[in-house]
């Protein structure tokens, strides 16, 4: 049986490639350019999915998609889009759509989705709702896309969310924009941080206690989880959680239900669960740090964020938004100059997202001119302030040596772990320089590309996330 595809792309080039690579999969594919085409193609054929880019030459193919929903209800529809911004991750999902793809995309997962859809034959209808504002995440880069696209399938449903990444890469803000822009942002959002907590007071911090419950429990205390009832609950730092409380936390995610530290009452309790670490839970596990059951029932929907030196594409952008935020607490207003932008891009950002916001907010209370120049970004970087030059000399060995002081590693991990976050660096630098182009790569590093290959498969590098779109 054949199947009717619709492709709405203003773009020539890209329009042909995507309908070459569908007809290769024997769909019939009908293309368009505008709103109208788009409308008047529909009301003369049966579709079995659209394919539709959101800025067309004649309107937004988002803000029209509606329309379509309510007269095409059994259409799924994959949004394509350049406006690469949580914000419209979130209104295609909000708007019913089947699948949302940021370019530069992969073609052969787009294909994948398409048939998906067309087997499918339909696709949930969302309900239009309001464009929020001023989104606490940012980033155009192909990492940061696929964070919007896991954010947008975890809006309207509970689904626990356990988000990975290193201090400072905004795993706060995830859980923030899961808990605003879904159903249950009417509700309380609480954050608690495990790892600030002493080990004896945990328990009553989460689940409250009852007066007289121990020395100094003069009065009745009502916990976090009761706190969070009918929002979002989020547990940071949940890698640093005691055994006891873990014990108790799986108790209360299996039953919805509490019992206050001294009480003998349980508490049904109605919360979403988002937690996130900066640490590895495997190896805990398996040294029994980390109960593997409540990892289950965290782990439900992981979403990792990268660390800002595989994402440099996004490290202008920020630089700016931050610049912005600086002005709009009282500090002087700066815009950031080219060389400058420049300078930040080489940076290595060990501590990500959040040195580069303190870094920025330094240089708009120093600098001399509106205009931020490198001379100021580099003053603040030779003092020592912020960030770290990848090209900068410096005794290597040494800050090896310090951060495996400072690791928690199992025996027998130690060669294979400490090598993983050696390589790292390294492919992604060599992506990086290569516009993630797998040969050149392979070249730059001296190695075999199926070497490469084989690495970057290991280690769970995506060599699409360096091209440059």
């Amino acid at each position: 049986m054949s199947h009717n595809v619709l492709l709405v792309e203003d773009d020539n080039a890209i329009a042909m490639v995507i309908r070459a690579a569908l007809e290769d999969e024997g769909l019939s594919v009908d293309t368009c350019d505008t709103v109208a085409c788009r409308d008047e193609s529909l009301a003369e054929r049966q579709y079995s999915v659209m394919l539709t880019d959101v800025m067309l030459l004649d309107g937004d193919g988002i803000e029209t998609l509606g329309a379509v929903r309510d007269n095409y209800p059994d259409m799924p529809v994959i949004i394509l889009s350049a406006q690469n911004t949580l914000d419209t991750a979130v209104r295609a999902t909000e708007r019913g759509a089947f699948e949302y793809f940021p370019k530069p995309f992969d073609l052969d997962e787009l294909v994948r989705a398409t048939l998906q859809a067309v087997q499918s034959r339909s696709a949930s209808a969302g309900e239009d709702g309001e464009t929020v504002e001023g989104l606490p995440l940012i980033g155009r880069s192909q990492p940061m896309q696929e964070v919007f696209r896991m954010i947008t399938r975890v809006l309207h449903n509970d689904l626990t969310v356990l988000v990975l990444g290193e201090s400072g890469t905004g795993k706060e803000l995830v859980a923030e924009a899961i808990h605003q822009l879904g159903n249950r942002k009417g509700g309380p959002f609480v954050a608690v941080n495990t790892a600030a907590i002493p080990r004896e007071l945990i328990e009553s911090e989460l689940f409250g206690h009852e007066k007289g419950a121990f020395t100094g429990a003069t009065t009745r205390s009502i916990g976090k989880f009761e706190q969070a009832s009918g929002g979002t609950l989020f547990l940071d730092e949940i890698g640093d959680m005691p055994a006891e409380a873990q014990t108790r936390l799986l108790r209360a995610l299996q039953s919805g239900r509490i019992r206050r530290v001294g009480g003998n009452d349980e508490i049904a309790v109605d919360v979403r669960i988002i937690s996130a670490t900066n640490r590895d839970l495997q190896p805990m596990i398996a040294r029994g740090d980390f109960r593997e059951d409540l990892y289950y029932r965290l782990n439900v929907v992981p979403i990792k964020l990268p660390p800002l030196r595989e994402r440099p594409d996004d490290i202008t952008p920020l630089a700016r938004h931050f610049l912005v935020r600086a002005a709009s607490e009282g500090l002087p207003k700066r815009t950031l100059g080219a060389d400058a932008a420049r300078l930040l891009e080489k940076q290595y950002w060990r501590g990500n997202v959040r040195e580069l916001q303190n870094l920025i907010f330094r240089a708009a209370l120093l600098a001399r001119e509106d205009v931020i120049d490198a001379d100021t970004v580099r003053s603040l970087l030779d003092s020592g302030q912020a960030g770290t030059d990848a090209s900068e000399a410096r005794d290597i060995g040494e800050q090896v040596a310090q951060w495996l002081a400072a690791q928690d590693i199992a025996d027998g991990e130690l060669y294979h772990t400490a090598l993983a976050e050696l390589e790292r660096p390294i492919f992604a630098h060599a992506l990086s320089r290569t516009s993630g182009n797998q040969l050149k790569a392979a070249q730059m590093l001296g190695i075999n590309r199926n070497t490469l290959r084989k690495r970057l498969s290991e280690l769970d590098i995506d060599p699409e996330a360096f091209a440059r779109g």
